[in-house]
């Protein structure tokens, strides 16, 4: 499981000109799924997500959490994030889960960093054509891997 992480000012998704998430100050977390992924992979993204101390304390240190600083987060599916470029130039998206395995793990995603956070999480909406806007704050975007934990 693979996600990018945006500190954002401000976010928001929209599919066909209807914003359907949006969130102020928070994260914006773009989250990739492969096919051998497990609960155990969300639950470790979104214990760090949560904890990740990437805002800005009083003395302009980034030594405060989504939570600490009463952010929110809102979470789009990308599964082209799981691309495989290795050979040729056109993209190989084999790698990504498919619906039966991606749409409950983002589901149970999305469910546990509320939970997490104490507050709703915003979403897109699973394998839709969506448009994302942001303002990157920093900026600070982080990516992480369940599968390799640096």
């Amino acid at each position: 499981m693979r996600t990018v992480l945006q500190r954002v000012s401000e976010a928001s998704v929209s599919i066909g000109g209807t914003t359907v998430g949006s969130i102020g100050r928070g994260l914006l977390i773009l989250l990739g799924i492969e096919p051998a992924d497990t609960e155990a992979d969300a639950d470790w993204l979104v214990k760090k997500a949560a904890a990740l101390r990437i805002f800005d304390d009083e003395e302009g240190v980034m030594n405060r959490s989504v939570a600490d600083v009463g952010g929110r987060a809102l979470v789009v599916s990308q599964f082209t994030l799981m691309a495989s470029y290795k050979k040729g130039n056109r993209p190989s998206y084999i790698r990504a889960a498919g619906h039966e395995t991606a749409v409950p793990l983002y589901e149970y995603f999305v469910r546990r960093l509320g939970e997490t956070l104490g507050s709703e999480v915003a979403t897109g909406r699973f394998g839709a054509d969506m448009q994302v806007a942001l303002v990157n704050d920093g900026p600070v975007t982080i990516c992480m891997d369940s599968k390799n934990k640096e």
